[in-house]
């Protein structure tokens, strides 16, 4: 490696440490942080954003940036690594430090007052810390807002690159129909599943060992990782350092097991990067999208697929003595697929699940554009989900406050869970042309054989080529709402017998 080369990657390299930091002073305000440490936790995420933002706007970043980009003897990965570096960089550059530290302070305070506002099940505490939010991240948008583009655009270019609002209206536009018209036929049926054979009564350490076994059976690796509690189940840390966080019910054992799947989808893309590449700016996760296809694909194209429960409704019954003895495998595959509209993301079934992201993209476009006021939000949230769903919450902590995201300021980050389903139903199809046994497999147990196709296909190739055009070389097709759909019409055809 050249001296100059070298000392690029040792610029960058640090910049990816400082970030991890950040992660992790987040995963711990989640999860162990003292109630009155926000303000504090505020002034450290301030001061860490303030750091990284002067690393990556330091002229002898740039300047290496522009004697790398002339020369003609560098590799495709030294290529990628420049390509996301100017992005990442050019970003940066656009955003003044104060916007950059203001941003963090102010995230750092709505999180805590978000999980207030969720617990008194009153909006009204958040929605002053909500107006600061927004209004910085219409600065932020306008700062970084390109010629022709939404301010929309501006931040979804932090998740999703190479995507565009125009885009996601093209494919939402695609799925809602066809999403509504399977939703009328499934409640219509007369084969309902039972969902209530999931209800009982499961100790809260039972269930976290349960879904502790399934984890490690996928692969997830505890002496690279940990699992814990929090308010809202997600994933932080990278490589051999990776936080998987879930939530428990103690009268219904299937959303500590999906949370788990969900959460460990996400644990195994960040441990399967490449170990020599994943500090460098090409080297981490692809896109949002593509680590929420991780995420589901796991849990619901193997979670939630009969194979999967044919190996493990025994070990159900074992964990938890007494309550799955009378269920058998055609019970628990329809309990667990049932399809039924409900007003919690989290919760939501397959088929409904797309049209919660849809609710929320259309409200987020309509908050950063201006054309709908913070004090509207829980009156347009009930009126559109009615609209999507035929149901609308009579709380706050069932409509507005139910997500943390927006406390955050991750204003284009909802859309990147439905492009997951999309990219993972794709990524599945090609799967099956490689394994062609992959049902016989998963029936076994035997999960590792994906967990590898995975990460040779997706994980290894870290972000050397965009989402899409990653997308297209594993799965030989542009993305597409058809797979999906596909997979959604076959197996709740069956289920209901439509």
């Amino acid at each position: 490696m050249s001296d100059e080369l070298e000392r690029f990657r040792t610029l960058c390299r640090t910049i990816h440490d400082l970030q991890e930091a950040q992660g992790v002073l987040d995963w711990d305000q989640q999860t162990m942080m003292p109630r009155r440490g926000a303000e504090q936790r505020g002034n450290q995420l301030a001061a860490l954003a303030r750091v990284i933002h002067e690393r990556l706007t330091s002229p002898r970043l740039g300047e290496l940036v522009e004697a790398l980009e002339g020369r003609a003897d560098l590799d495709g990965d030294a290529r990628a690594d420049l390509r996301e570096i100017r992005r990442e960089r050019d970003r940066a550059l656009r955003l003044p430090e104060e916007l950059v530290a203001e941003r963090a302070r102010v995230c750092a305070m709505a999180q805590h007052a978000w999980e207030e506002a969720l617990g008194k099940d009153d909006f009204g505490l958040f929605r002053p810390h909500l107006e600061r939010v927004l209004a910085v991240m219409r600065e932020v948008a306008g700062a970084l807002r390109n010629e022709g583009a939404s301010a929309y655009d501006a931040l979804l270019e932090e998740y999703e690159p190479g995507s565009s609002e125009a885009e996601l209206r093209r494919l939402f536009d695609g799925l809602r129909p066809a999403l509504t018209a399977l939703l009328g036929r499934i409640t219509g049926s007369r084969h309902p599943p039972d969902p209530a054979l999931l209800q009982g009564s499961f100790p809260i350490e039972d269930q976290e060992a349960f879904a502790r076994e399934i984890a490690l059976r996928m692969g997830f690796d505890l002496a690279a990782g940990r699992i814990d509690r929090s308010v809202h189940p997600f994933t932080a840390g990278t490589r051999a350092d990776v936080r998987i966080t879930n939530r428990y019910r103690a009268d219904n054992v299937a959303p500590a097991v999906f949370g788990m799947i969900h959460e460990a989808g996400h644990g195994l893309y960040e441990q399967g990067l490449d170990p020599d590449r994943f500090r460098d700016p090409a080297g981490g996760y692809c896109s949002l999208g593509l680590h929420e296809s991780q995420s589901r694909l796991w849990e619901n194209l193997i979670g939630r697929s009969r194979p999967f429960w044919q190996f493990h409704l025994p070990l159900l019954r074992r964990a938890f003595p007494g309550a799955f003895d009378r269920v058998n495998l055609d019970g628990l595959y329809g309990a667990i697929n049932t399809v039924r509209p409900s007003l919690i993301r989290v919760d939501a079934d397959e088929v409904t699940y797309n049209l919660h992201i849809i609710l929320r993209f259309e409200l987020e476009s309509a908050l950063l554009g201006g054309d709908l006021d913070v004090g509207e939000l829980t009156g347009a949230w009930r009126e559109r989900c009615q609209s999507l769903l035929g149901v609308a919450p009579a709380t706050d902590r069932e409509g507005a406050l139910q997500d943390v995201h927006w406390s955050g300021g991750l204003f284009g980050y909802f859309p990147t869970y439905a492009l997951g389903n999309l990219y993972g139903a794709q990524l599945l199809e090609a799967m099956r042309r490689d394994l062609t046994d992959l049902d016989e497999q998963v029936a076994r147990g035997e999960l590792l054989g994906i967990k590898a196709w995975l990460n040779e296909k997706v994980h290894r190739q870290g972000r050397r080529l965009l989402a899409p055009e990653l997308c297209r070389q594993v799965s030989g097709a542009t993305l597409s709402p058809e797979p999906a759909l596909r997979h959604l019409e076959g197996k709740y055809a069956e289920i209901y017998r439509l």
